[in-house]
């Protein structure tokens, strides 16, 4: 049954689930494995470690997928990474990857950095919230 709260869980707990989608997105691939599908899992990685952040801050945010959303309610004072910043582009992973017919498919290049971008997320967010 859904929570009805604005902040559900804890900063752990997305973490938690952030570090399983990267795992996910790491599975040792198959020729039945689209990449797309990989990249989806890092983006949902990048969106789970700042909804941690988030929670860390008790900042409510929306039920959104959208990376640069979830960046722009960040405090102020937090010092954003340029690798941070540029995760937003992982936010078409969220949904269009999903489905054929709505993305390019995506190249081994493409995966290494959605891969790169959401472990510095990640990385970034659990040094975040630990301080």
């Amino acid at each position: 049954m859904p929570c009805e709260n604005s902040l559900p869980g804890s900063p752990a707990n997305w973490l938690r689930y952030a570090y399983s989608d990267l795992e996910l997105a790491h599975v040792e691939r198959s020729p039945r494995v689209l990449l797309e599908s990989l990249c989806f899992h890092a983006q949902q990685t990048a969106e789970k470690a700042l909804k941690a952040v988030l929670v860390a801050h008790a900042i409510p945010f929306p039920k959104t997928h959208s990376i640069r959303m979830l960046l722009d309610l960040l405090p102020p004072d937090l010092t954003l990474p340029v690798e941070i910043q540029d995760a937003a582009s992982l936010t078409d992973y969220a949904v269009f990857s999903r489905y054929p017919g709505y993305l390019e498919p995506v190249d081994e290049e493409e995966y290494q950095e959605a891969l790169r971008l959401a472990e510095a997320v990640v990385s970034w967010a659990e040094k975040i919230i630990q301080q």
